[in-house]
This record gives structure tokens, C-alpha cells and sequence, in this order.
């Protein structure tokens, strides 16, 4: 068990931006009310997946809808309470400790928030390894785990509680309720005991977001080596393009952020252009027509200068801009897990094929 401090979830934030593969939010909002949290309350409790009891129950708090949204409408600050005595009153157990459940974006920092206000800590670990756009895109339903009991709020105190059949319908039905509520809202999902979590989540996330976030800010400080080669090794990624943003396509559709953006080639990759696009997240990235990394694998894009990571929210023209690959969690290459969030469920015309394999020969891993 460690503390999380204000430092900490500066590195964080960043870190986490990076694995939200250009989704999940810009996590700048969320670090907001995360330091905010640690202010009034004090530091955050972080819990190993291995020192949590496995008859312990555990909690993962989220926000739903779309990102762009949540910035603008804001939160109303008790949501995490009523989410927290939803679910206790529903179950009749205490609540040991909550959790992200996805990595990236600012749903790596409502956790945080959220435990800094209620008392509780939190736990190094959460579903994804990264972000999706969807509740049943965890790798708690590759387990058999159910989404329901669900807790719903928005800022305004309306609230629900689900139970549903699948986990395919809590995200219809939440989808639904998070559109009539202004198009995001807190809920918490996925209530699990800690032996559940130790065979079914991505471990030791928080720490992995924290170890990019301080490499990504660290990474001038280094001589060894170019800043952009330091940064690929740092996080274990794959060069896939380097290049100007020329044109970006985006819509916000059931509570989704979906669109595309086009690039031309700078530096080494002059004359070529890409594309890649998105719902929320980065789901394919395409280079002078051959598809070089798609889901489940990562696909975010960096500041060529700084390589703070680019969200679906901040593209925009003339903006230059890295685009890299990083393996996904291995539970996501399933069968199970490529039915979930495999390339196809996403309309990307194509079988997955290993972002290490697309992307051998020219811009490969560093």
C-alpha cells in the first residue's frame, strides 16, 4: 500500500491520457477534481491487487456518455456518496475499497476523487488496460462477471439502480437513461470481490500510468538518446506515423464521439498520408492505404515536440503529431475478448492481426 498525492496524480492523469488511445476524456478535468479531492480529504490509499481480501467487496466508479459533454456539464460533487449508498443498501455489505474500470482518460481520475471523498482506497487495478467506449467492453465479462447491480446519477441527484440479463443491455439501457440525463452521468458497476479482480482484472494499472506519465514528462531530460526514440522505448510503442492533421471529421451520436482525421506526412514520412478514426477511441489507423494497428490494440496519438498525447477532442488542422501502437492487455486477443472489442464489432472491415505483426518491417517497435 502507497499514498497518492497531488504529485502522483499529475503523472497519472498523463499517463493515463496516453493509454486512453485518444478517448476516455480529456483526463485534465478529471485531474481537477482529483486534486481538488486530495485537498479537502487527503491522500488516496493504494492498494495492492494482492493485499485486497477475496471475500472483500469492491466497487469501480466511472463516468458514462460522452467525454466532450462531461466537460462542459461538470459534475455536481455528491455523486460519488449517493453512488456509494446505492450500492451498499442494495447488497447489505460494507464497501472495502473502489477502482477504476477503465485506464485511461479521465476515468482514471474519478476513482481517485471518489475514494479521496468517501475514505475509502483504492485498488492498483481495473478492467481495461486502457479505454472503450462501452461498459461491457471489460475484461470482468470475458470472466462471466454482470455489470448489474448497476448505480446511475447525474448532477442534478436523479438516480437508478439496474438489473439487467446481460451486460450488452446495461449499456443499452444505461446508454438511454445517460442521453435523457444530458449526455454523461456517474455510475458504478461491475461490483466484484477481490477474488474475482485478481482473476479477471488488468493489474497494477494505476502504477503503469504513473511510470508513463512521469516518462512522458521526463523524457527532454535524458541524453542518451533522441527524445523520440526515448519516448517509444519508455512505453513500448510501435512508430506508425508521423504527420501533419489535414482534415478532421467529427460528430457526437448517442453519447459518442465518433469521427476520423486525416494526415499528411512530415520528416520521414513525407509524400505518404494516413488515416485514422475513432469512436471515442482510436479504433484503426490506416498508412497510404494499408492498416498498420487497429483494436484491440492501442492507437494514440502524441505532440511530435512534447509527446503529451492528442484526444479525439483536441484534434484539430495543422496540429503535427505521432501516431504509435501499444499492446493491448493479452486477455483482449482472446476469442472471447476479439468478440467484445475485436476490429469487426467496431465496422472496421478487417480480422484482427497483432499490432507487433502489422507493424513489422519500416516503422516498427523501438
Amino acid at each position: 500500500m502507497r499514498k497518492i498525492g497531488l504529485n502522483e496524480v499529475e503523472d497519472i492523469a498523463l499517463g493515463a491520457s496516453l493509454l486512453g488511445a485518444g478517448g476516455g476524456g480529456d483526463p485534465y478535468y478529471g485531474k481537477l477534481m482529483a486534486i481538488g479531492a486530495i485537498k479537502e480529504c487527503g491522500p488516496v490509499d493504494l492498494v495492492d491487487p494482492e493485499e485486497v481480501p477475496d471475500d472483500a467487496i469492491l466497487l469501480p466508479i466511472a463516468m458514462m456518455g460522452a467525454p466532450t459533454v462531461l466537460c462542459e456539464k461538470g459534475t455536481g460533487g455528491n455523486e460519488y456518496q449517493v453512488i456509494y449508498e446505492m450500492v451498499s443498501q442494495y447488497l447489505g455489505k460494507p464497501i472495502y475499497a473502489v477502482m477504476p474500470m477503465e485506464a485511461g482518460g479521465v476515468n482514471s481520475m474519478l476513482p481517485i476523487a471518489a475514494a479521496a471523498r468517501l475514505g475509502l482506497p483504492m485498488v492498483d487495478c481495473d478492467g481495461m488496460g486502457r479505454a472503450f467506449p462501452e461498459l461491457q467492453m471489460v475484461t470482468f465479462t470475458i470472466g462471466g462477471v454482470k455489470a448489474t447491480p448497476m448505480a446511475l446519477t447525474d448532477e442534478k441527484g436523479n438516480s437508478a439502480i439496474f438489473n439487467t440479463i446481460t451486460n450488452k443491455w446495461t449499456e443499452e439501457l444505461a446508454r438511454a437513461v445517460t442521453m435523457s440525463c444530458g449526455g454523461s452521468v456517474t455510475v458504478g458497476l461491475y461490483v466484484m470481490t477481490g477474488a474475482v479482480m485478481k482473476a479477471f482484472g488488468v493489474k497494477n494499472i494505476v502504477t503503469r500510468s504513473e511510470m508513463l506519465g512521469r516518462a512522458i514528462r521526463c523524457v527532454k531530460d535524458q541524453d542518451s538518446l533522441p527524445p523520440e526514440e526515448a519516448f517509444l522505448r519508455s512505453c513500448e510503442g510501435y512508430r506508425l506515423f508521423r504527420g501533419k492533421i489535414v482534415d478532421v471529421l467529427r460528430e457526437t451520436n448517442g453519447a459518442f464521439n465518433l469521427g476520423r482525421i486525416l494526415l499528411e506526412g512530415i520528416g520521414g514520412c513525407r509524400g505518404q498520408t494516413a488515416e485514422v478514426s475513432f469512436q471515442n477511441e482510436n479504433l484503426a489507423a490506416v498508412v497510404n492505404g494499408e492498416i498498420k494497428a487497429t483494436v484491440p490494440d492501442l492507437i494514440c496519438l502524441v505532440d511530435t515536440e512534447t509527446f503529451t498525447p492528442v484526444t479525439t477532442e483536441a484534434l484539430k488542422y495543422g496540429k503535427r503529431v505521432l501516431v504509435v501502437g501499444l499492446k493491448c492487455c493479452e486477455m483482449w486477443r482472446s476469442e472471447r475478448g476479439l468478440e467484445l472489442v475485436g476490429p469487426r464489432y467496431f465496422g472496421v472491415d478487417t480480422d484482427y492481426i497483432p499490432l507487433e505483426e502489422r507493424a513489422k518491417g519500416g516503422n516498427g517497435y523501438v
